[in-house]
């Protein structure tokens, strides 16, 4: 075997290890029992720490040189080479016992979590969060060492790679200003219409539930290679071949879940159309995270909520619910579910005001990996921050800063992927329209298929063999454009 064949070899069995960590962690999420927890963190620790001495063994560096001495005329394998040599700098920076350590805080943070959620008890997770915060730092000023970068722009790197804070930051600055207009504005307008009439429910769970498989399964996602299961927070996991996607049901509103679905099976479809020839290779992994959210954005709010597909969604709607026809109508299901709001919660916003509840988020990781925030003050930071945002300030911790599952997991850097991937995802709709003039008549019939296949040739396909922004230079002929999401919410919301 040559010393590139050795690598892939290796690849392919960390891949391998990392795929069994991800389905214990789907499992625990919406399978497995509660007293399964301490069990369930130890095994995970385990594989992590498998997977971490697999990538750092003494003879990967050794390898690393060869290969790149011998060099590569194909573009795939050499980008693979450039994808292993930077996941073995990030391995290597940081110790073994590092890694475990974290993967055991952040397991044990996470089930704390849900019961402060639950009783909006911040107090009660401020230990174990401040545990992940200290774990967090030291990884972070490792990895910093090692890449080059900044300590919060080294966390950043393992979740996009190429984006820092500095290309991040004048970005969300310039949306700050373009909200600050046109927030007033789409307010304004919204006012001057009628109001949307919400259908009357209840809508059980089993009829969302049938709906919301029906519907991923029409955009494309075979049930032979996926899951839809339950969890407090959606989600999308497990493997390329086997897709494991969550959602919650609200018995009052059947659209936080059909939505939320549609968002996963964006998710879903990307890992479905990653290239097999590259699996278990990093360069057959998806380009990122900002990368991975364009994808279920484009799905749900590009494509889902638009005029077109909201003609075709509204009498199925109807047809399964029952009740007065009415609110299913398309032009009030538009104004209902594309409805300007300042709200509290992050998932459940507005794709104008999402982004403030990023740069919020932003803000603070970045305060608490400098230390100029401590963690018992993050309410404090977090009410502040929206208030000064969105003008409004949170009731409760619950619907603060107890929210979102991410911090307690151990994800900090992952926030800023979001917004990015909104953006680029106005960016990719742009041109897909351009590249395929009858996708809206398309998506009109329900048929999600002309935008899917454009994603499959111009992203999917495409794995990691280009970074963020070059993917998005190659697809759309720029690289990320902020003025595209601009113009779509315009268009949307101010027109």
């Amino acid at each position: 075997m040559t010393a590139y064949d050795r690598l892939a070899a290796r690849f392919a069995r960390i891949a391998t290890v990392q795929e069994a960590a991800a389905m214990l962690g789907w499992d625990a999420a919406a399978m497995m029992p509660p007293g399964g927890a301490a069990a369930r963190g130890d095994q995970l620790a385990v594989l992590a720490g498998l997977s971490h001495g697999l990538l750092t063994a003494p003879d990967v560096g050794d390898d690393l040189a060869a290969a790149e001495a011998a060099g590569s005329d194909d573009p795939w394998q050499a980008a693979n080479l450039r994808l292993m040599r930077h996941a073995w700098l990030r391995a290597t920076a940081v110790p073994g016992d590092l890694v475990e350590a974290q993967a055991r805080a952040n397991s044990a943070c996470e089930k704390i979590w849900r019961d402060a959620r639950r009783d909006s008890d911040f107090a009660r997770v401020v230990p174990a969060l401040a545990e992940v915060v200290n774990l967090t730092r030291q990884q972070a000023e490792a990895l910093s060492s090692a890449l080059g970068l900044t300590p919060y722009d080294a966390l950043m790197d393992g979740y996009q790679r190429g984006i820092g804070a500095a290309d991040v930051a004048p970005v969300f600055a310039a949306y700050r200003d373009f909200l600050r207009d046109a927030l007033p504005r789409a307010e304004e307008a919204q006012a001057r219409r009628a109001a949307p009439v919400r259908p009357e429910g209840p809508f059980p769970a089993e009829q969302q539930e049938a709906l919301c498989r029906r519907l991923s399964a029409e955009a494309g996602l075979e049930p032979a290679h996926s899951r839809l299961d339950r969890s407090v927070h959606p989600f999308c996991g497990g493997t390329p071949t086997d897709v494991r996607i969550t959602t919650r049901y609200d018995e009052a509103d059947f659209a936080q879940a059909l939505m939320g679905v549609m968002h996963e099976t964006g998710h879903a479809l990307y890992e479905r159309g990653l290239p097999e020839a590259h699996a278990r290779q990093p360069v057959g992994e998806a380009a990122g995270m900002a990368a991975h959210e364009s994808q279920s954005l484009i799905i749900e709010m590009q494509a889902c909520r638009s005029d077109a597909y909201l003609g075709w969604l509204a009498p199925l709607l109807h047809q399964t619910f029952d009740g007065d026809p009415a609110p299913y109508e398309a032009e009030n299901l538009g104004r209902l579910w594309r409805r300007v709001r300042r709200g509290f919660i992050r998932v459940d916003a507005d794709e104008m005001t999402y982004p403030a509840h990023v740069i919020l988020r932003f803000g603070l990781e970045q305060a608490l990996i400098t230390g100029d925030l401590r963690v018992r003050d993050l309410p404090g930071a977090w009410n502040d921050g929206l208030r000064d945002l969105l003008g409004i300030t949170p009731p409760d911790d619950a619907r603060g800063c107890l929210q979102d599952i991410h911090w307690y997991d151990g994800a900090i850097g992952y926030f800023p992927s979001y917004t990015l991937g909104a953006m680029a995802a106005a960016q990719l709709m742009a041109a897909a329209r351009r590249a395929v003039p009858d996708l809206d008549a398309a998506l009109g019939r329900g048929d999600l298929g002309p935008l899917v296949g454009w994603l499959r040739v111009h992203v999917h396909h495409r794995g990691s063999l280009l970074g963020f922004n070059d993917l998005l230079h190659e697809a759309t002929g720029k690289p990320l454009d902020p003025a595209d999401f601009e113009a779509h919410l315009t268009a949307r919301y101010l027109i």
